[in-house]
């Protein structure tokens, strides 16, 4: 069945809708953050050592923005639908200046020369995973209203497009070249169920993939990074040295990891070892039996995500539900992808896994949307 078919709910499925929410989607979301936090008091304990002197200091903050994201879970699944969709345009705005904000210096926070976060009172946002749930809002709320419309070139594919590429240019200024890729896959699977021509997709994918070459090309840095995953032992101490040092983490771990809290690559050897690249610390210390565990979790998060995006009876209930469901999807596939050499080194976090207020908290929000839409009845 198409996510723009209509169907009957069967009895089995109503009376599951009356039953609440999907609990086990809540319990696999809560168990992934809480490994998560577990691997960030390993991965990151003596990094903290050396910058604040407090070896727990990544690992106190993130149990923090655990419980908060926790609780926005639990509240965003049970806000009533009207509040839950509210002004879409009014967050697109608000998005946008946001992403704005991370330009103007004295708002934005600068780290390995690019200006993707933003001063939130003591704390420090990443406008980019709000935009994220936002872009799906407003894909959602697009596509369910513009079905009769939605084959029309004028009406039916340039405002999204419009839309998804000022919110890529903002990234790309600042820059942030896997964000706006992560934007532009996110539009792209989203009109295509949305009922948009396959012809306008293949051609605006066409003139994105001959955008982000001319990108590639013209700066020197990113061709280099863009190529070193085809052999990165080729350049190991340059280019390539972050890819190296993960391969040798996986290396290390073989079946059974080499035990918690005993991996060496986080010694200073793997950089951003508790963020992006946690993931090839896991795979060190727990082996391909944690690395499974985690997979197989990723594979029931998603099942049910999806699961849930299929029983939705209202078309804009179903398409944001789907929306959500490849914000988690994309964020997993393209992580792996970068640690384990599949695709070219990008900044992208592991949902629920990697260091980090912003995106976990994210991923909790959009946990927290599908667990709404899993009770059915709208509020």
């Amino acid at each position: 069945m198409s996510l723009t078919q209509a169907h009957t709910p069967s009895a089995p499925a109503m009376n599951a809708g009356k039953a609440g929410f999907d609990w086990w989607l809540a319990a696999v979301a809560v168990l992934l953050a809480g490994l998560g936090v577990i691997m960030v008091l390993s991965a990151s304990g003596i990094m903290a050592e050396r910058m604040v002197h407090d070896k727990y200091f990544f690992f106190k903050k993130q149990a923090m923005f655990f419980a908060a994201g926790v609780a926005l879970m639990f509240v965003m699944a049970w806000m009533p639908r009207k509040i839950l969709y509210g002004p879409v345009y009014l967050y697109l705005m608000l998005v946008i200046g946001l992403l704005v904000m991370t330009l103007i210096p004295p708002f934005s926070v600068k780290a390995g020369g690019a200006r993707r976060w933003m001063h939130a009172g003591p704390m420090v946002l990443q406008p980019l995973e709000l935009a994220k749930v936002v872009l799906v809002f407003y894909l959602a709320y697009f596509y369910s209203s513009k079905q009769a419309l939605v084959k029309s070139f004028s009406v039916g594919f340039i405002p999204p497009v419009v839309v998804t590429g000022l919110l890529g240019m903002i990234m790309l200024i600042q820059p942030d070249f896997g964000g706006a890729v992560f934007m532009g896959m996110l539009f792209f699977l989203m009109s295509l169920v949305g009922g948009t021509r396959i012809i306008y997709l293949l051609v605006s994918g066409m003139f994105g993939a001959g955008a982000a070459a001319l990108l590639v090309i013209n700066s020197p840095y990113r061709f280099k990074r863009w190529f070193a995953f085809l052999d990165p032992f080729q350049d190991p101490q340059g280019t390539g040295y972050q890819l190296v040092q993960s391969f040798y983490a996986f290396g290390s771990g073989q079946i059974t990891g080499v035990g918690f809290g005993s991996g060496k690559q986080k010694l200073f050897y793997l950089p951003e070892a508790h963020t992006d690249f946690i993931m090839a610390v896991t795979g060190e210390e727990l082996g391909f039996i944690g690395v499974s565990l985690i997979l197989a979790l990723i594979g029931v998060l998603m099942w049910r995500s999806f699961r849930v995006a299929l029983a939705q009876d209202d078309l804009r209930d179903r398409f944001t539900a789907y929306g959500m469901a490849l914000v988690l999807g994309i964020g997993f596939l393209l992580n792996l992808a970068v640690v384990m050499g599949c695709v070219p080194p990008k900044g992208v976090a592991m949902p629920f896994l990697s260091y980090g207020g912003s995106n976990l908290i994210s991923g909790f929000l959009c946990v927290g949307i599908l667990l709404n839409l899993s009770r059915r009845k709208a509020a």
